[in-house]
């Protein structure tokens, strides 16, 4: 049954009822079970719609069209990976180094009917050497991970020349681009996070690690 958050999300949005039902039983399975696997903070679950559900969902609306694969590194309880694949992106691929947490994205995809490939892996060379089947992705996005010029580190390995990185950021946003811009080159459009005021959505493009001597590198 709708809450009035829920309800308030989908005036927002305009999602459709069919996925609404989808978002509200996923809601329903993280809340329960959250006790066991520690999915989000228990304060945040006062505002989960807002805090996690909208915060994921706007990404629709960033993300451009792609036609390879979406790679959201760290899914954890599922954003925003998860939310984007049930409002309808395709060829998502959840990466998760929790096993407990893996099992529950599982359980949400064949509850909600939603097409995703959960891969429990820890990303990095290591962990794209022992996920063979992981492909190089068009889209990735990462959700409270760690800071960008590590981030940037972790998924290098799946980075290519029509790479689009899709980062939530919070207050530090400022600190943490110009710590990554030592040791990156990339395209930055930095907007708005429409459920955090003090927090950012970063659209990197164009990704090259700096040598050490400042200039762009060219091995992956």
């Amino acid at each position: 049954m709708s809450n009035s958050e829920s309800l308030e999300f989908a005036r927002e949005t305009n999602v459709s009822r069919e996925t609404l039902d989808k978002l509200e039983l996923f809601a329903g399975l993280l809340i329960q079970w959250n006790p066991r696997v520690n999915l989000v903070s228990k304060d945040s679950l006062k505002n989960l719609w807002r805090r996690h559900i909208a915060d994921s969902a706007q990404l629709r609306e960033i993300i451009p069209a792609y036609d390879g694969a979406l790679v959201d590194v760290g899914s954890g309880a599922g954003f925003p990976g998860m939310v984007l694949a049930i409002m309808g992106l395709r060829n998502i691929y959840l990466i998760e180094s929790n096993e407990r947490k893996c099992v529950f994205l599982q359980e949400v995809a064949r509850k909600t009917g939603c097409s995703v490939t959960v891969h429990n892996t820890r990303l990095g060379n290591e962990g794209v050497k022992s996920s063979p089947k992981l492909p190089k992705a068009e889209i990735i996005t990462a959700r409270a991970v760690t800071r960008l010029d590590k981030l940037l580190d972790i998924v290098y390995p799946l980075v290519y020349d029509r790479t689009c990185c899709i980062f939530h950021k919070g207050s530090r946003v400022d600190e943490e681009l110009c710590s990554a811009q030592n040791n990156w080159q990339f395209s930055l459009e930095q907007l708005p996070s429409k459920s955090d005021p003090s927090g950012a959505i970063l659209k990197l493009s164009n990704i090259w690690r700096r040598d050490k001597n400042g200039g762009i590198g060219v091995e992956k």
